[in-house]
């Protein structure tokens, strides 16, 4: 027997081959059993295993397996990376996937799983000469001039390039620009377009995508010093789906340390409204990138709320997609049961555009789904059932109103007592398990002294003094303090798998709540971040548009005591305040919608930063 598995397996095999005889064995079943499930159990501890072994062979007397004799070897686990998926899967409709397609092939056919191609308005009107002009224009008018011919993709893309050499070193939020590689993609949009070969509305169309994202041959450095020379030898999903579609890739975008703020080894990236601010994060750089009109649309992710925070702080148009609308298949891995991906844009149309590329079922990410999805310009608002909180921002829900809106009054939202966060520091601690191992042996940690003391704020450490690496003082707060150490990362590894799994069965029960909560709702509208913890855990969608413009309360600076007590609030400049509109799973489609039916009316959105 090469393992106690293996062992536990044969005495299995011996004690039903004995009939359950207890005189076969000299000891009862129960007993027996129990010390079966010991040895199995100990097996993953290896030093505790011939003990365990030992007591078993005692108890049943089994000699041939004594304490004393000598073991063989521990075969080593199988290494585990950043992206292996765990054999459970998050669905968040609360009967499961297959009740979502049967219901849906039910209610609408099996016809409404085919794609929808996004079909672009024709351009009208005068060609803006300024390459300002041409560079805020929305990504779907860019499209429509592509498509036409009345601008082609290489001019475009070098505006976009002339601009992120001018910004960048102010807003910081290029890691790696592909601008030979960007050239080359334009020019061959171009060609095909011009033989006859259009592939759609992005064909042509200039874009960033977070730097979480593999791209064959290039740097992806997940905002880390630590991975800035990483190369990977195949593409992402998202990225090979934009290629296909004819998208030109102009730069990888900055993404806050281990998808964490706004702060990467290259520094901080900046708000272009209020430089003097960062951008949020963690989708940090294509939040700054799309706002300052560096790129004509981006890609971010969230696990939580990192697409709808830096959408927010910059102004822009977003959608954070219905949990498994998308594939992740080549990003970094921080939750497989809530990582999302999904389009910053600076329209909720541009945002449709690119989702109807993006989205569908991928086998190389077992949380995908195929859903219907149809975005209408035209949409009627009366016919939706929404519901306004009355903390939803006035200005959203008037000119709603104004627009045919019908509104419904909703309340508190549900919650499940007990909750922790999903048991998100346990999948971070997991999927970052092999970076933990090696800076451990790097920084000459011992990581089975990290968790004697308690750990606060962004301090991995805490005040545990032994424990921390060399360079590090007690307490650190700086994020890039512990040479890129990441406190989530340590606190999950700790969690006892049963509460663990009791958090998950108590997240069920926080997803059949929203269930019934949003039986009769297709969206509602509530304060701008109010509802991101929870729709995290439970996969929810929402929009994210600007309502109205004036000068923002960020917060920041004075109050609060120490050392910050003296320090004044920054003094920020006017830019675009942004609402959410949040829809019932799968309603992706309706929420850029409605969406688009107030920007229609609206020109927020087409506002400038006096910087770019």
């Amino acid at each position: 027997m090469d393992t106690p598995l293996d062992f536990l397996e044969q005495a299995e095999a011996e004690l039903a081959a004995a009939d359950h005889d207890e005189s076969a064995t000299g000891v009862d079943r129960r007993q027996f059993m129990f010390y079966s499930l010991v040895a199995a159990a100990a097996s993953t501890f290896g030093a505790q295993a011939a003990g365990a072994q030992g007591a078993l062979a005692r108890a049943s007397g089994m000699g041939s397996i004594a304490s004393g004799a000598a073991q063989p070897p521990q075969v080593p686990p199988v290494p585990l990376g950043n992206g292996e998926a765990p054999a459970l899967q998050f669905m968040p409709y609360p009967g499961g996937t297959g009740a979502l397609m049967e219901k849906v092939v039910r209610e609408k056919g099996a016809g409404a799983f085919t794609r929808t191609p996004h079909a672009v308005e024709k351009w009208s009107g005068v060609v803006p000469t300024n390459p300002d002009d041409l560079a805020f224009l929305p990504a779907h008018r860019i499209s429509a001039l592509i498509k036409a011919r009345k601008i082609t993709s290489r001019q475009i893309t070098d505006i976009y390039l002339a601009r992120i050499e001018k910004l960048n070193p102010t807003l910081n939020f290029v890691v790696t620009l592909l601008a030979s590689q960007a050239r080359a993609e334009a020019d061959k949009a171009d060609a095909e377009i011009a033989a006859g070969k259009y592939r759609g509305p992005l064909h042509g169309v200039p874009y960033g995508i977070k730097d979480l994202f593999a791209v064959k041959g290039v740097p992806t450095s997940w905002g880390s010093a630590d991975f800035k020379d990483q190369i990977a030898d195949t593409d992402s999903e998202v990225v090979v789906r934009l290629r296909d579609a004819g998208a030109v890739l102009l730069a990888k975008l900055a993404t806050g340390l281990f998808a964490q703020n706004d702060w990467w080894f290259g520094g901080r990236t900046n708000n272009p409204w209020n430089t003097n601010i960062g951008s949020s994060g963690s989708s940090t750089g294509p939040g700054s990138a799309t706002a300052a009109g560096c790129v004509a649309f981006s890609i971010g992710t969230e696990t939580q709320g990192s697409i709808v925070s830096p959408a927010i702080r910059n102004g822009i148009s977003a959608l954070r997609p219905t949990f498994g609308r998308v594939s992740r298949y080549g990003g970094m891995v921080l939750s497989w049961s809530q990582d999302r991906v999904g389009p910053m844009c600076r329209t909720a149309e541009d945002c449709a555009m690119v989702f109807s590329v993006l989205h569908g079922v991928d086998e190389k990410d077992a949380s995908t789904v195929t859903m219907p999805f149809q975005f209408d310009r035209n949409l009627k608002l009366a016919s939706l059932r929404i519901g306004v909180d009355p903390a939803a921002p006035k200005e959203l829900v008037d000119k709603l109103r104004e627009l045919g809106m019908n509104p419904k009054t909703i309340g508190a939202r549900p919650t499940v007592a007990g909750m922790q966060g999903g048991g998100l520091n346990v999948e971070y601690a997991a999927a970052f398990d092999f970076y933990v191992q090696r800076k451990a042996k790097e920084i000459g940690l011992d990581l089975n002294t990290i968790y004697d003391a308690p750990r606060t704020g962004n301090a991995p450490f805490g005040n545990n003094v032994a424990a921390l690496p060399k360079g590090i003082e007690a307490g650190a707060t700086n994020p890039m303090a512990a040479a890129d150490w990441n406190p989530r990362f340590v606190g999950g590894r700790t969690a006892r798998g049963f509460e663990f799994m009791q958090n998950q069965r108590r997240r069920m029960l926080l997803v059949a709540k929203w269930g019934e909560f949003m039986k009769d709702l297709d969206l509602f509208i509530a304060g701008p971040n109010a509802d991101v913890g929870p729709n995290a855990q439970t996969g929810h969608p929402c929009a994210v548009l600007p309502y109205k413009f004036d000068v923002p309360q960020f917060g920041g600076g004075g109050g609060g005591g120490g050392a910050n007590a003296a320090t004044p609030a920054p003094v920020y400049k006017a830019q675009p305040i942004c609402g959410v509109i949040t829809g019932n799973l799968y309603n992706d489609d309706l929420i850029l919608s409605v969406a688009h039916q107030f920007q229609k009316a609206t020109d927020f959105h087409t506002k400038r930063p006096s910087f770019a």
